[in-house]
């Protein structure tokens, strides 16, 4: 079923497609094939009246009182997160979190390629990424942009060299930014989506959930 225009999902919504994706296609993968809204709304932590108006941003998938079909809904959840042609990514950062994440877009990622890597460390420009990727110069990086147009930019820079290269990729029309940086680049720049990372808060947030349970 065609989804609705996605400028009118919420955020929320759109931030729990992957998690449906990831247990729908756990009950694919076992064998099962149908579910309803209660099932799922179990599984999520969350209500079957939730269930039902998430789907229904997008059309609905199922019937009241039958349920869903598993393959139906992985397969138009599959849509809406991924399309037949790749993202094609930029990695800018090579240190241990920067070599991490080249590893994980390079062999686990759907729907993204990474296509080139940058730092300005000379112990790293020159090297070759476990993936297969050169390291390049940063200061290359306008122009090649420029030559290939990428779609997205990893950024697992500190926040002071995220923001000195953010004005190169935005004015290069890289339109999304998986942001492990501290610096928030939508609250200077318009027309772009950012997808933040914080791993020192959410290490906050487990540490005084476990010290106040």
């Amino acid at each position: 079923m065609a989804a609705q225009n996605q400028n009118k999902v919420s955020l929320p919504v759109i931030k729990r497609l992957p998690k449906y994706y990831r247990y729908i296609s756990d009950m694919h993968n076992n064998g099962i094939v149908k579910v309803s809204s209660s099932e799922l709304a179990r599984m999520m932590g969350t209500t079957a009246s939730q269930v039902r108006q998430d789907f229904n941003c997008f059309g609905g998938f199922g019937q009241q009182g039958i349920g869903y079909h598993v393959d139906v809904l992985l397969s138009e959840i599959s849509k809406l997160l991924f399309s037949e042609k790749n993202l094609n990514a930029v990695l800018i950062g090579t240190g241990r979190l920067g070599r991490a994440i080249s590893g994980y877009l390079s062999a686990e990622a759907r729907g993204y390629h990474l296509m080139a890597a940058f730092d300005k460390s000379p112990d790293e420009i020159g090297r070759e990424l476990q993936c297969g990727v050169m390291v390049q110069d940063v200061a290359e990086l306008a122009a090649f942009c420029a030559a290939h147009h990428p779609d997205v930019a990893v950024l697992c820079i500190p926040r002071a060299g995220a923001k000195a290269v953010a004005p190169t990729l935005v004015e290069a029309g890289v339109k999304g930014y998986w942001n492990f940086s501290h610096y928030d680049l939508s609250v200077d720049y318009e027309g772009i989506t950012v997808e933040n990372v914080h791993l020192g808060d959410s290490l906050m947030s487990l540490g005084y959930r476990v010290r106040n349970d």
